[in-house]
């Protein structure tokens, strides 16, 4: 049984669904579809429960930057280090991937944020509601977001947690503000170069060339290499392109993220359309990005500084976040190849991320509170 996914998502997107969809449906009927969702969906919303003497369980709009946006802490003891995760996309919201991070919160209090643009913020203010999403505006929300954890939970500095997109938030505020940073943590690591690098547009023809991809093709040959003249519309199609063309990371979307969004016990189905949309909108933050450089900003880090990548992952590779790497000096540092996957690397291996955390990670951090 296949099932037909419409509307103004982007083709890989609705393929996206309709594969999820299926793949729950393989062993379901048509008829409780529905009906099996809800089960799983209260299933892992008692799995998701925290009731420990000491725990954090809250979500609430914080005002930051001027406009609502969603935060969720949890944890199951209040003492433990704080970590803020930075999602990916722009506009990937990680709020739905909860379960597979729920053995996280028995070692660390983790915070999620819905970025303007993204997720629960979006739908709380609409599209146009949004403000300027600009890169810098992202960064600034980001400082203002740990400001606001560290007066709620009354800890002086977080370990910052940046997956994909997010990581590029996260180096620059764990490079300039160590006063407010214990660790800096980057999975799926995005390292910008100022635009010299253009091998990810030859890589991505490439795989589109091979894949028969005619039209596609056609696009990323007609935006060109140089990303600095690139509209917010070709860096999602190049984005978009990029996942597709890359089986690790396809397979990870779909197993990984399609499910988990299909089955979040904090997602109505309104909001999973809103899932979608919120790549549409934050598209507009990707072309002020194209002339950021790292290693112009500085590769001395005053904090422990971790790298964990997918030893498949074709979006952000491993190589290019391992020559970043050995150049960064800090107090401490590590990098870990997780095999066998791709992009989501440690939701694909959320075991193996939390061994880092614990073997790595906590023992290189002082005293927060």
């Amino acid at each position: 049984m296949t099932y037909a996914v419409t509307g103004s998502a982007p083709l890989e997107t609705r393929v996206l669904i309709a594969a999820a969809l299926t793949a729950t449906a393989a062993a379901t009927p048509v008829a409780g579809l529905l009906a099996h969702r809800a089960a799983v969906r209260a299933g892992r919303a008692r799995d998701l429960r925290i009731d420990t003497r000491r725990g954090v369980d809250e979500s609430c709009f914080a005002p930051i930057g001027g406009l609502d946006q969603w935060l969720s802490i949890r944890g199951e003891d209040r003492a433990n280090p704080v970590v803020l995760e930075l999602h990916g996309g722009p506009g990937s919201s990680n709020a739905v991937l909860a379960h597979l991070s729920r053995s996280w919160e028995r070692h660390v209090t983790l915070v999620r944020w819905d970025m303007r643009g993204t997720g629960k913020t979006l739908r709380r203010s609409g599209a146009a509601g949004q403000g300027e999403l600009t890169f810098d505006r992202l960064l600034s929300d980001a400082v203002e977001v740990i400001e606001h954890v560290r007066a709620r939970l009354g800890v002086a500095r977080v370990v910052l947690l940046g997956c994909s997109f997010g990581s590029a938030l996260g180096l620059r505020i764990a490079r300039s503000r160590p006063d407010l940073v214990s660790a800096y943590v980057g999975t799926d690591q995005k390292v910008f170069d100022g635009g010299r690098d253009t091998t990810d547009h030859r890589d991505v023809l490439e795989r589109l060339d091979r894949a028969g991809k005619k039209k596609e093709a056609a696009a990323v040959r007609a935006a060109g290499p140089d990303q600095r003249t690139w509209t917010a519309e070709q860096f999602a199609h190049f984005n978009r392109f990029a996942a597709a063309t890359d089986p690790y990371t396809f397979a990870a979307m779909k197993s990984v993220v399609m499910k988990s969004l299909w089955y979040s016990p904090l997602h109505s189905l309104p909001e999973l359309g809103t899932f979608f949309q919120s790549f549409l909108v934050s598209a507009a933050v990707l072309p002020g990005t194209a002339t950021l450089d790292d290693r112009a900003d500085g590769t001395r880090f005053d904090v422990p500084f971790f790298l964990v990548q997918g030893a498949r992952d074709l979006v952000n590779t491993p190589a290019r976040a391992r020559a970043f790497y050995d150049e960064v000096q800090a107090p401490a540092k590590s990098f870990t190849l997780i095999e066998e996957a791709g992009h989501f690397a440690a939701y694909r291996r959320p075991d193996l991320f939390l061994d880092l955390l614990r073997t790595d990670v906590l023992p290189t951090l002082t005293t927060t509170r």
